[in-house]
Formats: C-alpha cells, structure tokens, sequence
C-alpha cells in the first residue's frame, strides 16, 4: 500500500430511484447481484483485499435495510475496536439546514461529512459509489496518487460510445491528465468513462467544497448545499483550477444502476467469470445464505445460468439467475431474467426478460415479461417483492408492479 493513513467512504446512494420497484424497499446497495451476492460486497471485498481497513459506509436511504446485510463488516474483517466499518446515518440537529438530513447528491455528501473528515486527517481519502461491479486493487490508485503528487486521481473505464453519455466522460492526455470533463453529457467526446473511484487529497477536496457552497448555496433551495453530484460543480473545478490524473481500471467493470443494466451484467456473467469471482487470492466476500443445495429434478433443464443455495427446479432456466430458495415448477419457464430469493414460479408459468423481486409468486399458466434484449432500457418487467401474479394474469413486456401488489 503507497500511503498511510487512508480513509475509504463508500457512498451507498440516495433513494435509488433508478432502480424504480426494486428500491422502493431498500437501499441500491442491499441488492442481490450474481443470486448469493449483494452490490455492496464489491466495494467491501475490494477494500479489504487492498489491505484498507479504515471504511466508512454512508447510507441516505433504507439504512437498516443495509445495516443487515454488512453484518457490522464481520464478513470482510471490518469489525474490529480500531478502525473498521462505520456507517453514517443521515443526522438531525448537528449543524446549519444544509448540513443535516438527506444529502442531496454525492459531492453534497461530502461537504457535510467534511469535518469528520478533517478530523480523521488521512493522507488519501478513497472515495466510491456501491452500484458497480468490478475487481480492483485500489491501492494501484494510491499509487498513481503518490506517484503523481496529484489533488485528484480519477480511475477509468472504457465503455462503448452509446453507453458513456450516461457517465461522466474524461479527456486525458499523454501524461494521464485530466484535461476535460463532461457529466453524462448527451454528445459523449469518447469512451473514457469516470468509475466512480476517486482518490482526493483531503485538504484541497475540503478547500474546493467550502468554496463551491459559498458560491453555490445562495441560489439552492433551503437544506441543500447546491454541490449536486461529483460530476456537476466538483470534479470541473478540480480539473479546471487544480492537478487531476487518471488511472484506468484494467479488465470488467459494470453500472448496474439501472433495471436493464443490472439483467445486461446478470447475462455476462452466465458463461464466463469475467475475471470477477475466480481469484482464491482476491475473494468476493459475502454474508452467504445458509441453505440446503440446489436441486434440479426429474425433467428439469437448466442452461447458461446460475443457481443458489436452496433453489428446485423441475421445469426449464434459460440464460437466468436464480436466487436462494427459487423454486421454477414443472412445465414453468424461466428465461433471461433474474429472480430473488424464495420466488416461486409454478406449473406452466412464464417469466421471461424480467426482474423478479424476492418472495413473489407467479401462479400456474400466469406469463411476466416478453423476449427481449437485455440492453433495452424499456423491455425489462420488474415485480416488487411479495407480489402476487394470479394463474393465468399477463404483464406485458416493460411493466412495473409495487412491493406487496397483484396482478390479475
């Protein structure tokens, strides 16, 4: 590791609203990924592989929903009497309106943690969002920092020209400078995309946030700082006025912020590692569920897809994730879609091209969804938890349905 001390915070996101049914319940990052895994684990396991034990987890929305699934850090060796896992709530009656409550994005976030910051006083602080999935040895980015003297480090990523506008694209010339950026712009300059990871050097990252609300916070609503997310009035004033690099993060690295983004990155997973899961030395570490094997019975077919713990399956999976205790019965179809734990789709039931929340019940001859592709923003049919499609109902390929209703 290149620098001591470090202070990691992982920003878990607001209400998820992105994510539409699936969050209305709990925070983004308590969501299930891979059927055993939860997109918190990705950040945790990284940073416990990368030797950094100082985490901060700040949660905006469900909080407890979380609190459970980190289990105190016990899972990642953060629970411990020095350092470890902390995880911030939003605070009532600790500073001025736009220091308390709801952080209104995550450059606003960190302006009200800025003291506790301070007081920590790290060398670095690493800071990352819970809604990606990738391996990466943060500590390559330290690196990059020491070695650079830089106020900023930005790690990237390459994705397709027709997916960047939806991040915040970089400019980077030959001696990996930041020269110009562009939040989720709708004419992207390149596929160089911001992955979420920044290292900041703490003293300019404060001096700019203090800066930016004196500039800002008269024109914002009352409550709020006017600093937005990162990529709106951050990370420009860093690259215009201050030394910002880039480190590129080599190999797989996904947004799954969205429905059709989340089944896209289920469907790379059916067939090939995509060097996430398959280092012993770099494990994705998880609270595993603890259930009985998977079964598949007499007459079940299952084909390019992935079964948990406690799953039975007598009817037929195509290209599809089954999460802790599903149970597909016989004549039922399960295709390109991803179920949560303890979903039960009977006789002759049809879910296809969806994303099935957990303890739902897709009743006999009921059909979910319609073919599609997984990259379609609008063709994906997402059902809350505890929800009812009675025997013989159709949901129409891109429908919603809320936690705890029925369809008929």
């Amino acid at each position: 590791m290149a620098r001591r001390p470090v202070l990691a915070i992982i920003q878990a996101g607001g209400a998820g609203s992105r994510m539409d049914v699936l969050t209305g319940e709990r925070a983004k990052p308590a969501l299930p990924f891979a059927g055993t895994y939860q997109l918190v684990d990705f950040p945790l396991s990284n940073l416990t592989n990368s030797g950094i034990t100082d985490v901060w987890l700040s949660v905006q929305y469900h909080g407890s929903t979380l609190e459970q699934e980190v289990a105190n850090g016990r899972p990642w060796d953060l629970d411990r009497n020095r350092g470890g896992l902390r995880l911030l709530m939003p605070q009532e009656g600790t500073g001025s309106t736009d220091e308390e409550g709801f952080a209104r994005g995550n450059a606003d976030e960190l302006y009200r943690l800025r003291d506790q910051v301070r007081a920590f006083g790290p060398d670095a602080l690493l800071v990352m969002s819970a809604d990606h999935v990738y391996r990466f040895d943060y500590g390559e980015a330290l690196a990059t920092y020491d070695a650079s003297g830089a106020d900023c480090v930005v790690v990237t990523s390459q994705r397709p020209l027709d997916e960047a506008g939806d991040h915040a694209c970089v400019e980077v010339d030959d001696g990996c400078r930041v020269t110009g950026f562009w939040y989720k712009p709708d004419d992207p300059p390149g596929t160089t995309v911001a992955a979420e990871i920044m290292v900041y050097r703490p003293e300019v990252l404060v001096a700019v946030l203090e800066d930016l609300h004196r500039e800002l916070a008269a024109e914002a609503p009352q409550g709020d700082t006017g600093l937005g997310d990162f990529g709106e009035h951050l990370l420009p004033r860093l690259v215009a006025r201050h030394h910002v690099v880039a480190h590129p993060l080599e190999g797989y690295w996904r947004d799954v912020g969205e429905p059709h983004k989340y089944l896209a990155a289920h469907h790379d997973l059916l067939t090939d590692d995509v060097g996430i899961f398959d280092d012993p030395a770099w494990p994705i570490l998880t609270r595993h569920p603890q259930r009985v094997p998977a079964r598949v019975l007499a007459g079940g077919e299952v084909v390019d897809s992935l079964l948990s713990p406690g799953c039975r399956v007598t009817g037929r999976v195509e290209r599809s994730v089954l999460g802790p205790g599903v149970v597909v019965a016989k004549g039922a179809v399960v295709r390109d879609s991803v179920l949560f734990a303890d979903t039960v789709v009977e006789a002759g039931a049809m879910v296809d091209h969806a994303v099935v929340d957990e303890r739902c019940r897709v009743e006999a001859g009921a059909a979910v969804g319609e073919p599609g592709r997984p990259e379609e923003p609008d063709a994906v049919t997402v059902i809350g938890r505890d929800s009812l499609v009675v025997a013989g109902a159709s949901l129409a390929r891109g429908s919603r349905l809320e936690p705890g209703s029925t369809a008929d």
